[in-house]
């Protein structure tokens, strides 16, 4: 049965199945239909994190037609991704990661980065709506409230934009075609799991990464992985998928829980870091902040706030701060104009990714003062920069998108979309990080709650050591297994 017809058994209506058709016909009318095409696959180096993760990179359409070349078939394991932000990057670094340390090989197969497929236009056109509409969504009430937030809640959460993204993912099919097809895909966003489930992969699994049930991410065909507990509830009976009505509910053994996608280098080194924290409070330290904005690069009035109210902190040695800009450095330029004095006790790590590798390791066991700016034109190194980081931060200031599930404190400020609420309760529940704050002044009253009470932070890091022994932290190691084990 055609996947945007018939969804977990639950068949959709005539004119949700056109609407598909007719998303899937105004793409391929605009960015032309390469179903005919032949492109090549081969495994080729990856400069940038390769040394670190062990990963290499699948280069779609750079040889002969028909080429296939370098796939290990039997300790090869493809991560299917997109760059959206960069969530969706993290959490594929975490699953190479895990992977790399149980001796697999990593494959980085990024879907929006074959310029010259309709595969890649297609997402490319999708994301510049999303990150436009997450800048939106900041500047302005009226449309976060009328149009933003319900669609990131409900709009995505019905089986219909289900329907419209699997006939989408068929224009996806052409990037896969001399990939070998028994190698395992883990695809860390719905898309390359739909894509690869379509151009007929063998062995996939769909690791959804939101705590809110949405039917945005059904791939059905591979088997789906979960965060939560509460997210499998939700997503085994298609909560709330389609309005009040009782629905077919995911067949046994399409749906697992795993637990947290977490790099393995940061789960092997909990116990450390932790202690290292608590240790830093008892001395008197500098408390560590590490704030980061994600690829929509959103936010920066929030972090401007917490900068000026952190500065007489900064200045006396009782703070220090962490500042990942991503890819963004025009927010350097913003917060010089919204932060007096900003320059003044700051050291930029600007593109060099040595540099900051060194400073992340000295760091671990170091002394660190005053603010340090990180930004990297490259993806890779502006999203890893962030990880690399967590380890030796006290405080990780975050929206509570991918990095909710981080084993590391967190203080959550304002949510972009209704469903990122779900990860900041989940973190707050398992004693991790705090509530969601929706305003500055809740967010500078957890700042001075961290920097003048002892017990936040020291619970925090208890809560944390706890979760590892409980396995809530092994979901990447999990997943990895799955994908694994469905080739045995």
């Amino acid at each position: 049965m055609e996947k945007s017809k018939v969804i977990f058994g639950n068949v959709q209506p005539g004119k949700v199945y056109n609407k598909a058709v007719r998303s899937k016909n105004k793409y391929a009318k605009k960015f032309g239909d390469d179903s005919g095409r032949d492109y090549s696959a081969r495994v080729v180096n990856n400069d940038y994190i390769g040394d670190i993760l062990g990963v290499r990179n699948i280069a779609v359409g750079d040889a002969a037609e028909g080429t296939s070349e370098g796939f290990d078939r039997d300790k090869g394991l493809i991560v299917g991704n997109i760059r959206m932000g960069f969530g969706h990057y993290r959490i594929s670094m975490a699953i190479a990661s895990a992977a790399n340390s149980m001796g697999y090989t990593p494959y980085w197969m990024d879907l929006n980065s074959y310029p010259d497929t309709t595969c890649t236009k297609v997402i490319s056109a999708q994301n510049d709506l999303y990150s436009t509409g997450s800048r939106l969504s900041q500047k302005s009430r009226l449309f976060n409230k009328l149009f933003w937030e319900p669609m990131n809640y409900e709009g995505f959460r019905k089986l219909s934009y289900n329907a419209a993204d699997q006939k989408n993912a068929e224009l996806m099919v052409p990037v896969f075609r001399n990939v070998p097809k028994d190698i395992p895909v883990v695809a860390t966003h719905v898309w390359p799991a739909q894509a690869a489930i379509h151009a007929g992969m063998e062995h996939v699994v769909n690791a959804i990464p939101d705590n809110w049930p949405m039917a945005l991410h059904f791939a059905e065909g591979s088997i789906h992985t979960v965060q939560t507990h509460y997210a499998y509830q939700g997503y085994r009976i298609c909560n709330g998928m389609d309005g009040s009505k009782v629905l077919k509910p995911m067949p046994e053994g399409s749906l697992r829980y795993t637990g947290h996608y977490i790099d393995h280098e940061l789960t092997a080194n909990i116990e450390e870091d932790c202690r290292r924290r608590i240790a830093r409070k008892t001395d008197g330290k500098p408390m560590r902040f590490l704030l980061t904005i994600g690829g929509a690069g959103a936010q920066k009035e929030i972090f401007a706030a917490i900068l000026n109210s952190l500065m007489p902190d900064i200045k006396a040695g009782k703070a220090a701060l962490y500042v990942n800009i991503g890819d963004y450095q025009n927010v350097w330029e913003d917060l010089k104009r919204m932060v007096s004095g900003i320059e003044d006790i700051s050291k930029t790590h600007f593109n060099d990714w040595n540099d900051t590798r060194k400073f992340c390791e000295d760091a671990l066991t170091g002394d660190v003062e005053g603010i340090h700016l990180f930004c990297h034109e490259n993806i890779f190194e502006a999203v890893y920069a962030t990880n690399l980081l967590m380890r030796s931060c006290d405080v990780l200031v975050t929206k509570p998108s991918e990095l909710a599930f981080y084993p590391v404190p967190k203080l959550f400020i304002k949510r972009i979309g209704g469903h990122e609420q779900w990860g900041a309760i989940h973190s707050a529940e398992i004693g991790d990080g705090t509530l969601e704050c929706r305003d500055i002044p809740h967010t500078l009253q957890m700042i001075r709650l961290f920097m003048e009470d002892g017990e936040l932070l020291a619970g925090m890091c208890d809560c944390i050591v706890r979760n590892k022994t409980a396995g809530i932290y092994d979901g990447a190691y999990e997943v990895v297994k799955i994908a694994a084990g469905m080739r045995r």
